[in-house]
């Protein structure tokens, strides 16, 4: 594989990480913000262990190719929070998280795509599989959260 090509795959890789330890971050930082509602916490519980398994197989493949994977800016993820706790601080209903979710899953299905249309044509086929695997999640949690509108 071409070096330039390579760091394409290598960047895909790091994306799918990314997108997947902010939506954990994410997803820990609405939870306490939730209150009683059930089935919120539920759904929110069920989405953290699809990213999980996301984060573990990019984790995988890193290794196996002898790659590290950043995680993502503190900066980024203590300004994440504060604009959550400043979102449900005003609104904590059960649409308003629902909107903060499907805003969420929106950008990462924005940023997967992107970087799905960078990749080589012969990229490596586990984070092809994995890209594709994670768009398709995303868009289903997009439509699930939908419901709540």
């Amino acid at each position: 594989m071409e070096h330039k090509d390579r760091k394409k795959t290598e960047e895909a890789l790091a994306e799918i990480y990314r997108n997947a330890q902010l939506a954990l971050v994410s997803i820990a930082d609405i939870l306490p913000e939730v209150g009683e509602d059930e089935q919120i916490k539920t759904e929110l519980h069920s989405q953290h262990e699809e990213y999980e398994k996301f984060s573990a197989k990019a984790s995988i493949l890193a290794r196996n190719m002898g790659l590290e994977l950043k995680e993502p800016n503190p900066m980024k993820k203590a300004m994440m929070w504060g604009s959550i706790k400043m979102n449900t601080m005003k609104d904590n209903s059960r649409a308003h998280i629902a909107e903060m979710m499907v805003q969420g899953t929106v950008m990462g299905i924005t940023a997967l795509r992107a970087t799905a249309g960078e990749l080589p044509e012969n990229g490596n086929d586990e984070i092809v599989a994995l890209l594709d695997e994670m768009i398709k999640a995303e868009e289903t949690f997009e439509k699930r959260w939908k419901q709540y509108l």
